[in-house]
């Protein structure tokens, strides 16, 4: 679909923002019984006043610079322009973040304003550079949105930008009161939005987070600190108890990541550290409740490991705190993580000792997964050890990005330990320059769609060509059927909106100074009615608003009204031909073959890191694997996301996608956490090659990244789900055997590098024991397609 999903008085990164305090406060007086029922009626359809706010801020400059223009300056065409101007810089957009970077974003709009008027009047003048000029512009613009969700939430604003000047062509004499008149509006949406009713100063991912990290805080801690015997009823409630808060609200944070309408990411250096604390949160609650299931009971704990627990717990209170309040002191948070790498080092010596490398034992499996299982509860903690300080690192930059100085933010400078902004943005874009990408379809149906209502128009001659685009962009979604429903919307809408205008210009007959007290009123509604009503009354107000506005200075003339819906329709017309014939199945079929993608590459990358790991790969070899990893998750992301918005049946199972989305994560944190055990231990991987051992952990991991390939064929083209990969006791055998002979010092101790070997199989192994739920969730999601076909084929 375009990144400009529904109607434009809800644009703009507004979804999914986060209450400040006085917003709270507020919340909390309306609850209480004592605010007007209507108030209360709005704010159930308008969170936080959202949508109100840009109304009410648009409702009391648009009119006045409209006045101005007109009434004062006498030029119609600098009018026109203020007005779509204002009516874009403050009703189609609302940026997050601290005051400066909206100040720096809305400076951005205005400077991307003015270069798109000057080329929209350039190619207006002969019709083919015109519509080969709207689907460049089109395509760039909306294609640009994957690199930022400030972008994507600016997409509708720039194509205004655009549209305006190419729809209407005039000598390039008007082209200088073109920009006055969107200079004037820029010029005059700066004050506004840092005076009037400023949106609070929030991130709609910064309480969730920390919500987990108090969370799993406190899971930690009851499994570190309560001295009661292992088993006891109490204990196992307390936890069980705790595991359960800590996946409820790690489930709350991934619901408010998959509910914006594009992935909440920005270039700024804050938003960029935050979001990437949603997948390793995922993370670290699934490593949190999951079990080993080769023992009834974990074995005997190594005291250091209740150390790192408690260490841990301390690491994300002080994140939450910092995630609380992102101006605070990063002073404790840095502390502590110090603390728990002390702390895992001191884990890892105790772990070396432990091991019974000795102990001649037997062959049996029981005897094979128990000597294992003296490291087990030491692995699991290395492993929450390792989330937690990447976690405590993001958010100390987060918190550092957010405490910068004015000169800093503006000038861009970001912490050191981020890539520069644009490296990040080449990352991002080249990510999506592939035929598969849900985001570059969305992007050529976007553009062809609007080059054709540009050829449309001018060819027909239609008045007030403008419309006919404006129907184009307010209806064209990811699928043909998404495209027609919005498309029945939008008329519907259109003519309702024409009849109250035509209505409203038949009473006022010749008093057309009524209508200047008409236009806040249905500029104020035209900015609600989205949010609070629907798409249609949003559409409908909007006509109404436009209809005053073309209006005002002239005879007031309600044939014209009527007239626009012919326009509006052949623009509607156009976004539907251009659905059925550019991917018409939309997201649903790009799902598919993004999650396909997304576990081939992450098994990929589980491979290259345990050949690292184990020295077969020269240390640099991951990073490509890894890197190509996270591109796929970024576009499985993006599919997911078009998925959730389209409307209509969805014959896959929610629930099942939502689970496989999830699987992508922790495969591929595992390899990222076996690359971080063996990075900077050169010579343990040289010592690894002389070992048996080796030879065991690379078969696990061949059957273990075979099983997710055969997974990701699977789900490509709807074959058969591999069975999951067993336990083997034959592989463990020769690990074990390793151990005891091979990777033992001169006096019967395991070595370092032992301790390291089982842990890589461990994390390979915590990659086998996702299959059984994705296994049981692919299998559910292709019957149910299976199903949907066979509905199809039949009905």
């Amino acid at each position: 679909m375009l990144r400009t999903a529904g109607w434009w008085p809800h644009m703009g990164g507004v979804r999914g923002a986060a209450a400040g305090p006085a917003a709270l406060g507020q919340r909390e007086v309306y609850m209480s019984g004592r605010a007007p029922r209507w108030v209360t009626w709005l704010r159930d359809r308008d969170p936080d006043l959202a949508a109100t706010r840009r109304a009410g801020r648009t409702a009391l400059v648009m009119p006045a610079l409209f006045a101005l223009c007109g009434e004062v300056f006498h030029n119609p065409t600098m009018a026109s322009f203020a007005a779509f101007g204002t009516f874009s810089m403050l009703l189609l957009v609302d940026y997050s973040g601290p005051m400066v970077e909206r100040l720096r974003a809305q400076a951005a709009l205005a400077v991307a304003w003015l270069v798109l008027i000057c080329v929209g009047t350039l190619a207006a003048a002969d019709i083919r550079l015109a519509v080969a000029a709207t689907v460049v512009v089109g395509f760039v613009v909306l294609f640009s949105g994957v690199v930022s969700s400030v972008l994507a939430g600016s997409s509708t604003a720039l194509l205004l930008a655009f549209v305006l000047p190419v729809s209407a062509p005039v000598s390039l004499s008007q082209l200088p009161d073109r920009l006055a008149g969107a200079g004037l509006a820029a010029a005059v949406a700066l004050p506004a939005v840092a005076l009037l009713w400023p949106r609070p100063v929030a991130d709609p991912l910064s309480a969730p987070a920390a919500a987990v990290c108090r969370a799993a805080a406190g899971y930690l801690r009851t499994r570190a600190t309560v001295p009661a015997p292992a088993g006891s009823v109490p204990f196992a409630e307390r936890c069980r108890a705790a595991a359960e808060r800590t996946s409820r609200t790690g489930a709350d944070l991934r619901e408010a990541f998959d509910a914006t309408p594009y992935r909440p990411t920005g270039l700024s250096a804050t938003s960029r550290a935050l979001v990437r604390l949603v997948d390793e949160l995922t993370w670290l609650c699934a490593v949190l409740v999951d079990r080993s299931d080769y023992t009834a009971e974990p074995p005997g704990c190594d005291p250091a490991a209740h150390s790192v627990r408690r260490a841990a717990a301390q690491v994300l209170e002080a994140a939450c705190d910092l995630l609380t309040d992102l101006t605070g002191d990063t002073g404790p948070l840095r502390v502590r993580a110090e603390e728990l790498r002390a702390a895992l080092t001191g884990m890892e010596h105790s772990s070396t000792v432990r091991v019974p490398a000795e102990h001649p034992g037997g062959n049996s499996t029981a005897e094979i997964y128990g000597f294992i299982a003296t490291l087990d509860v030491s692995f699991r903690t290395q492993e929450l050890g390792f989330a937690v300080l990447q976690i405590a690192d993001n958010v100390d930059i987060a918190a550092t990005a957010w405490q910068r100085s004015w000169p800093e933010r503006l000038l861009g400078r970001d912490p050191g330990a981020l890539a520069a902004p644009l490296a990040s943005a080449r990352e991002r874009a080249a990510a999506h320059l592939r035929p598969d990408s849900v985001w570059m379809h969305n992007s050529l149906r976007g553009g062809v769609g609007l080059g054709i209502a540009v050829f449309l128009a001018g060819a027909t001659g239609v008045g007030h060509s403008f419309w006919v685009l404006l129907g184009t962009l307010s209806v064209l979604r990811s699928n043909a059927l998404s495209t027609g429903q919005n498309a029945a919307r939008a008329v519907l809408g259109t003519v309702a909106g024409s009849i109250i205008g035509a209505g409203l210009l038949h009473l006022i007959g010749h008093h057309g100074t009524a209508l200047w007290f008409v236009l806040p009123v249905a500029i104020l509604f035209a900015g609600i009615a989205p949010a609070a009503i629907s798409f249609a009354a949003g559409q409908a107000a909007f006509t109404v608003t436009l209809v005053v506005l073309f209006n005002i200075g002239h005879d007031p003339n309600w044939h014209v009204a009527l007239l626009r819906v012919q326009d509006i329709a052949l623009g509607c017309a156009v976004s539907i031909v251009v659905a059925v014939f550019f991917w018409p199945r939309g997201a649903q079929a790009a799902v598919h073959k993004a999650l396909a993608q997304a576990y081939d590459d992450s098994a990929r990358y589980l491979g290259g890191a345990v050949d690292y790991a184990l020295g077969h790969r020269h240390p640099a070899d991951p990073d490509p694997q890894g890197r190509e990893a996270a591109a796929s998750a970024r576009r499985l992301d993006d599919a997911f996301r078009s998925f959730l918005a389209e409307r209509g049946a969805k014959p896959l199972s929610l629930a099942c996608t939502t689970t496989l989305v999830s699987g992508v994560v922790g495969l591929r944190l595992a390899a990222d956490a076996v690359v971080s055990l063996w990075q900077g231990e050169d010579l343990a991987r040289l010592q690894a090659v002389r070992a048996d051992a080796h030879s065991a952990v690379l078969g696990s991991a061949a059957l273990v990244t075979g099983w997710y390939h055969g997974l990701a064929a699977s789900l490509g083209d709807h074959s058969p789900v591999p069975d999951v990969v067993p336990l083997r006791p034959e592989g463990a055998a020769r690990l074990v055997e390793s151990v005891r002979t091979e990777l033992s010092d001169g006096q019967g101790r395991a070595t370092p590098v032992a301790v390291r070997i089982i842990w890589t199989d461990d994390h390979v192994d915590a990659a086998r024991r996702l299959q059984p739920g994705l296994a049981d969730a692919a299998k559910a999601r292709t019957g149910a397609h299976h199903g949907w076909l066979r509905k199809r084929s039949t009905g």
